[in-house]
C-alpha cells in the first residue's frame, strides 16, 4: 500500500502499523515514515497521552480537542492517526484485518500485553506470514532470551543507568553518575529497531517470510558503550567518568574560549602538528613529551593545560578562523546558536511544520539521512487524533457500512 501521493523515500510502499507510545517507539516509526513508509499510528480512545506534553505554541489545539503539543509533533510527523479500541473484540478483529495488509507492526508495550489481547506475534504471523513484528522493551522480549528484568518497566534514565552509559559520563572519576541530556536511552534503541526492521523487510521481500525483531533499551545503550566493554575485557579495570576528554586520545575534548567553549579532536600527529603551529609553538610537534599520541596521553594534564591556556585567549569566532577547516574543531553551540547558523538550514535540519490553531509554525529537527534518489524527509505535520481513521480503513478494505458500524460501537474514532 503506497503512501500519500507524491511521497518520496526509499521505503515508499511499505505499510507500517504503529502501536507505540512515549518516545522510543514513536521515534523508530518516525524514522520509517521519514523515509517514505506509510505509518498508521493506532491510538487508544482519547489518543496517545503524550499529545498533552508541552511546550505548546500560543493557540495550538490541545489534546482535549484532538491536538497535540510540541513533544508529540516532533516525533509523529509524516504519520496517519487511526483511533482503535483494542479492549473490544471488534477492535481486535479490526487490527487482525489491518495486519493482513501490513508489512510491519511496531509496539513497545511491556512484555505480555499483546498476548493478553490475543494479538501476540505468533497469532499475527498466522494472519500474515510475511509480517515483520517489531518490539521495543526495556529489557527485551522473552522470546529472545528471558532476562530476570523482563517484566520491569523502563524509561530513558533506567536504560542509561543499566546500559552503562551513566557510569562513564560525568566530570570526574569518583563523582556522581551523569545522565546524558537527550533521551538516548529511548532514541538509541529506536534507531537500532528501525535498522532491524529494514533488515527484516529485506529478508521478507526475498523470502516471503517475516520475523520477530526485538530490541531491549538497555542492550542498545550498552552497544553504543562498546569502548567500555573492550577496555574492561582487556584491562580488568572498570572505566569511569571521562569528563570532557577521551581516555585513549589527547587533546580530544572541550576547551575554554573567552566567550564560551570549543571542541577539539586531535587523534593523530598530523593534526597535532597543525594545532601547535597555529598555537605558535611548532617545536611541540617534535617535543619528546608530546610527539606521539601515546606520549600526549601520558602527559595529558600538561597538554590540556597548555591547549586550554591558548584557547581561552580567543573568542569562538577567532578560533574558528584559526583552526576551522584544518584541525577538527567546532564551537559548542546552544539551541539559539543552532537556529542562527546557516549550516542547519542548508542541511534542512530545522524544519517548520503546521501546528493546528497556533499563530505560527512549529520548528522540529529534520532527518539527517540524505539520499540522492529517494530523499525522504519531513513531508507533513503530526496528525490530529483519529484524523485519518475513515480514509485509512477505506484504503485497507473496509466499506462505508463497516466503518459506520465500528464508529457506532465506539471501536474506532
Amino acid at each position: 500500500m503506497s503512501g500519500e501521493s507524491g511521497a518520496t523515500g526509499a521505503l515508499n510502499g511499505l505499510l507500517v502499523l504503529d502501536l507505540t507510545q512515549m518516545l522510543a517507539g514513536p521515534y523508530c516509526s518516525m524514522m520509517l515514515a521519514d523515509q517514505g513508509a506509510r505509518v498508521i499510528k493506532i491510538e487508544p480512545p482519547g489518543g496517545d497521552n503524550t499529545r498533552r506534553n508541552g511546550p505548546h505554541l500560543d493557540g495550538a489545539v490541545k489534546m482535549e480537542s484532538g491536538g497535540f503539543g510540541a513533544y508529540f509533533g516532533s516525533i509523529n510527523r509524516n504519520k496517519e492517526s487511526l483511533v482503535l479500541d483494542l479492549k473490544q473484540p471488534a477492535g481486535r478483529e479490526t487490527l487482525l484485518r489491518l495486519v493482513r495488509s501490513a508489512d510491519v507492526l511496531v509496539e513497545n508495550y511491556r512484555a505480555g500485553v499483546m498476548e493478553r489481547f490475543g494479538l501476540g506475534y505468533e497469532r499475527l504471523a498466522r494472519e500474515n506470514p510475511r509480517l515483520v513484528y517489531a518490539a521495543l522493551r526495556g529489557f527485551g522480549d522473552p522470546r529472545s532470551g528471558e532476562s530476570a528484568y523482563s517484566g520491569w518497566p523502563a524509561y530513558d534514565p533506567v536504560a542509561q543507568a543499566m546500559g552503562g552509559i551513566m557510569g562513564i559520563t560525568g566530570p570526574q572519576r569518583g563523582g556522581p553518575p551523569t545522565k546524558i541530556g537527550p533521551g538516548v536511552g529511548d532514541i538509541v534503541p529506536a534507531m537500532f529497531l528501525a535498522y532491524g526492521i529494514t533488515a527484516a523487510c529485506w529478508h521478507a521481500q526475498r523470502t516471503g517470510r517475516g520475523q520477530f525483531v526485538d530490541v531491549a533499551m538497555t542492550d542498545a545503550v550498552l552497544a553504543v558503550c562498546e569502548r567500555m566493554v573492550f577496555q574492561f575485557s582487556v584491562t580488568g579495570k572498570v572505566p569511569g567518568p571521562e569528563g570532557n576528554g577521551h581516555p585513549l586520545l589527547c587533546p580530544f575534548g572541550i576547551f575554554p574560549a573567552s566567550d564560551g567553549h570549543v571542541s577539539l579532536g586531535v587523534p593523530n600527529d598530523r593534526f597535532w602538528k597543525l594545532l601547535v603551529e597555529r598555537m605558535g609553538n611548532p617545536a611541540w610537534a617534535d617535543d619528546p613529551r608530546f610527539s606521539s599520541n601515546e606520549l600526549r596521553v601520558s602527559h595529558r594534564q600538561e597538554v590540556e593545560q597548555a591547549v586550554g591556556d591558548w584557547t581561552r585567549l580567543h573568542t569562538k569566532h577567532a578560533l574558528a578562523d584559526l583552526l576551522g577547516g584544518d584541525v577538527p574543531f567546532g564551537p559548542v553551540f546552544d539551541a539559539a546558536d543552532i537556529f542562527d547558523d546557516s549550516h542547519f538550514r542548508t542541511r534542512e535540519m530545522l524544519v517548520e511544520v503546521d501546528q493546528p490553531g497556533a499563530t505560527r509554525g512549529l520548528t522540529i529537527a529534520g532527518s539527517p539521512v540524505r539520499m540522492s534518489k529517494t530523499p525522504g524527509g519531513v513531508r507533513r505535520r503530526a496528525p490530529m487524533i483519529g484524523e485519518h481513521t475513515d480514509r485509512t480503513l477505506a484504503d485497507l478494505g473496509f466499506d462505508t457500512g463497516e466503518i459506520a458500524t465500528l464508529r457506532a460501537g465506539g471501536v474506532v474514532q
